[in-house]
């Protein structure tokens, strides 16, 4: 007993001091919520400033500096589960959608691709690696952040918002499925080797994310008790985490089944919906949906005040850091304005300046293997990016609202309708 009071006295905060702290913390970020919507700056971009002021006063006040890498690892993958899971629970895939639907995708595999590929000759110069090294470094940073943008977009139109939500989860699924191709591929030694087991890994992860589904929701309305929704959470977290033991796209299995949980009229079709209680079930997704987005924002509040805690501002002291950031988001933005412009041509704004980089991309900075991890890499570059990406969305914001609801653009459907959506309305 003198022993655990001897290290309670000894430690910088007091349990009690820590549960203020983080109690005061979700307050604030509540309030940075009701700020964004109010003057459309990103949330995020407040909490990053907020662990950052954090750390500034911890080191004033000559106390050592905990290290909560390991923390915000664990907060980053939990966030992500919650972050896809609350964006498929959004997205319909009703007929008349299915076109605005290929759009987003596209939209987010050229912008991927391209940008991965030209940002990894940034890398190469910069850190002197090879193509498939320089990818692994390009491929977070050219991925954007649903965890920014799904919160940002209530300001839009019902067709931007749309756009944007299926664009930006799009971004995540595709992006960290390459990441981790890349990472498969130096452990293969011929390219068809690689491309036989990327194959029959999205095969296996798609029968296990159908199989995983039917059954959870199948189960889970014969459940009567209340307490059920955070044992489904958990189920989730569970199936995510053991599918990536085995090296399956672990985020496909969650992305599955809150598309299946959202549409079950089209996949419960003819015979099938004898085995679905829609009744129980729509309470179920509301009650489901209203946990999701609760929990979504207190790991996403977490996460970015942590990361802001880490940052080390004497980064942002190197030249070269500046210059590397600067040409990232010159490629970034330079391939989506052009994108836009030349292919979607209509309503294109402010959608072409919302590419912010986020919980993604500092989640598989953090998820390079040891082996691969090149040391001259400065993260002030990961700091400079995701800072500046989030100021162009928000100031993007800022002139959408001030433009007034009255703007002259047409919406996207209205574009698709009219065949202006795209230069050739036959075009895939």
């Amino acid at each position: 007993m003198e022993q655990l009071t001897l290290l309670s006295s000894q430690a910088p905060f007091s349990s009690n001091g820590l549960v203020i702290i983080g109690s005061v913390i979700v307050i604030i970020s509540y309030l940075f919520n009701l700020v964004a919507k109010r003057y459309s700056i990103p949330s995020v971009l407040l909490l990053i400033f907020l662990g950052m002021g954090l750390h500034g006063v911890v080191s004033a006040t000559g106390l050592e500096s905990p290290d909560l890498t390991p923390i915000l690892e664990v907060l980053g993958i939990i966030g992500l589960i919650m972050i896809v899971l609350e964006a498929s629970l959004d997205l319909e895939l009703a007929g008349e959608k299915r076109t605005l639907i290929s759009r987003a995708f596209f939209t987010a595999l050229v912008n991927l691709a391209f940008s991965s590929f030209l940002i990894a000759g940034v890398m190469m110069i910069y850190l002197k690696v090879d193509l498939t090294t320089g990818l692994l470094y390009a491929v977070p940073l050219s991925i954007m952040s649903s965890a920014i943008i799904i919160p940002s977009v209530s300001a839009l139109n019902k067709d931007k918002r749309e756009f944007m939500v299926y664009e930006s989860t799009f971004s995540d699924i595709l992006g960290i499925m390459l990441f981790y191709f890349l990472i498969s591929s130096m452990e293969t030694e011929s390219f068809g080797e690689m491309s036989l087991a990327v194959l029959l890994n999205l095969s296996l992860t798609v029968l296990v994310s159908l199989a995983a589904s039917y059954f959870l929701i199948f189960l889970f309305q014969k459940i009567r008790t209340e307490l059920k929704l955070f044992l489904l959470i958990a189920v989730l977290i569970l199936l995510y985490s053991l599918s990536k033991m085995f090296h399956l796209s672990s985020l496909l299995i969650i992305l599955v089944f809150g598309l299946i949980l959202s549409n079950r009229n089209i996949f419960f079709p003819g015979k099938m919906r004898k085995f679905l209680n829609e009744e129980h079930m729509a309470t179920i997704f509301d009650n489901f949906k209203m946990i999701t987005l609760e929990s979504s924002f207190i790991v996403r509040t977490f996460f970015f005040v942590i990361f802001g805690f880490t940052i080390v501002l004497a980064s942002l002291l190197d030249l070269k850091v500046w210059l590397v950031s600067i040409l990232i988001l010159g490629i970034l933005y330079g391939l989506r304005w052009a994108w836009f412009r030349l292919v979607i041509r209509k309503d294109i704004y402010p959608a072409v300046w919302m590419a912010p980089r986020g919980l993604i991309t500092i989640l598989l900075f953090y998820s390079i293997p040891e082996n691969l991890v090149v040391a001259e890499f400065n993260t002030g570059i990961l700091l400079l990016v995701i800072l500046a990406s989030s100021i162009m969305m928000a100031v993007s914001l800022i002139k959408y609202r001030k433009s007034g609801p009255g703007e002259p653009e047409l919406t996207i459907a209205e574009a698709v309708e009219e065949g202006e959506y795209l230069p050739d309305s036959d075009s895939p």
